[in-house]
């Protein structure tokens, strides 16, 4: 991996603190030339000079480098409510992008053939409508059945997306699932929390399927398109339509709300997917949209909480399950290769549990558990 400093940087810290090249040269006990060198981009300082240039300057590490790595794990999270993505916690799914790399030579797939992805993914109502109900269609359903987990489930394995199931716990973590594709190998692993409500998880499930579909996206774009694919595909223009006609023919908030928590209850979705929908639908025909906030976020949470965790009815309400029921169970339920060809290589390779905590980002004493089990 390739590092370079971040010029721009460096030189506002430099202003703000009143260095000049000179003065910094003094302050660092190297000569002009030498920060010359760096300020050009010609040269790196040494990790001693690094360190104290940072210090210099009032900069951490990750402001003053930027790592350069061709194919580094791209990364996206599906965070939790109220939570910010740090540097840190990109280069911890980064790290565990690199470990992934070892199992590739496992996985089960065609290596032949690359699965479908979309030429030029947008956010317009009418292409999501597009793609949506052509997801639909390779999974046979019509616009107006309910997608369950399992058509999302084999639809990730046609895509050739690994699934990894994992117990993250409510609020340890800052995030609910991760999505890393790691461009060298093309292959794309998407990391489920299973202790969130099963309403979300199937939002989330269909939005981290939405990542598979566009690889080619980054950051916000990717994140915004991965929404509105999920949405389009787990409430469609049918049953958008349809729900918006009973709307509005009712005639308070209240019966409203109601009407759209009954709706949710039969796809097995949240209240807030429906909402969203709806509005979304209202907007392409020039209709009015409802106007249900912040009501909809309140009615949503007293929603959830008439509902288990997933993890909750996997397991039978034995939280946390055996390690042996947990991959059992998991490998099972989402049809994943991933405990398999994790245990092959744990073995033919004699790895210790440091991997397997920190590929799954799991505790330790749960690493040496996990791993006992897949040896």
């Amino acid at each position: 991996m390739d590092k370079r400093l971040n010029l721009e940087q460096l030189s506002t810290a430099m202003e703000k603190a009143g260095l000049s090249p000179a003065a910094l040269a003094r302050e660092l006990s190297v000569s002009r030339e030498t920060v010359s060198k760096w300020l050009n981009g010609k040269a790196v300082p040494r990790p001693d000079k690094l360190l104290r240039l940072g210090k210099a300057v009032g900069l951490s590490f990750a402001q003053l480098v930027i790592k350069e790595e061709p194919n580094a794990p791209v990364v996206a999270f599906r965070r939790m409510r109220g939570t910010v993505t740090r540097d840190h916690h990109i280069e911890r799914a980064q790290s565990m992008g690199r470990m992934l790399r070892h199992l590739v030579p496992y996985l089960p797939f065609d290596v032949l053939a690359m699965p479908p992805v979309l030429k030029d993914p947008r956010c317009e109502y009418d292409y999501l409508q597009k793609v949506a109900g052509m997801i639909r269609h390779e999974i046979t359903l019509d616009p107006l059945e309910t997608i369950d987990f399992r058509h999302l489930i084999r639809h990730f394995r046609k895509l050739q997306a690994v699934l990894i199931p994992v117990l993250w716990g409510s609020r340890q973590q800052h995030k609910n699932a991760t999505h890393l594709y790691l461009p060298d190998s093309q292959t794309t692993w998407v990391y489920l929390n299973l202790d969130v409500n099963v309403h979300d998880f199937k939002f989330w499930m269909a939005h981290e399927l939405g990542h598979c579909l566009v690889p080619q996206l980054r950051g916000n774009a990717a994140e915004d398109f991965a929404d509105a694919f999920a949405g389009a595909l787990l409430f469609p223009h049918e049953l958008a339509a349809g729900a918006c006609k009973k709307l509005v023919r009712l005639s308070s908030d209240k019966a409203q709300l109601k009407k759209i928590l009954s709706l949710a209850e039969e796809q097995t979705i949240s209240p807030l997917t429906v909402y969203k929908q709806v509005n979304a639908y209202a907007k392409s025909e020039g209709q009015a949209p409802l106007a249900l906030e912040p009501a909809i976020h309140a009615w949503t949470t007293r929603f959830n909480k008439n509902y288990l965790n997933v993890s909750a009815s996997l397991f039978d309400g034995d939280i946390p399950p055996e390690p042996a029921t947990y991959m059992e169970v998991s490998s099972d339920i989402f049809e994943t290769p991933f405990f398999d060809i994790l245990s092959r290589y744990l073995k033919e390779h004699n790895k210790g549990h440091g991997f397997v905590q920190t590929l799954m980002d799991i505790p330790l004493l749960d690493a040496r558990s996990l791993h006992a089990a897949l040896t």
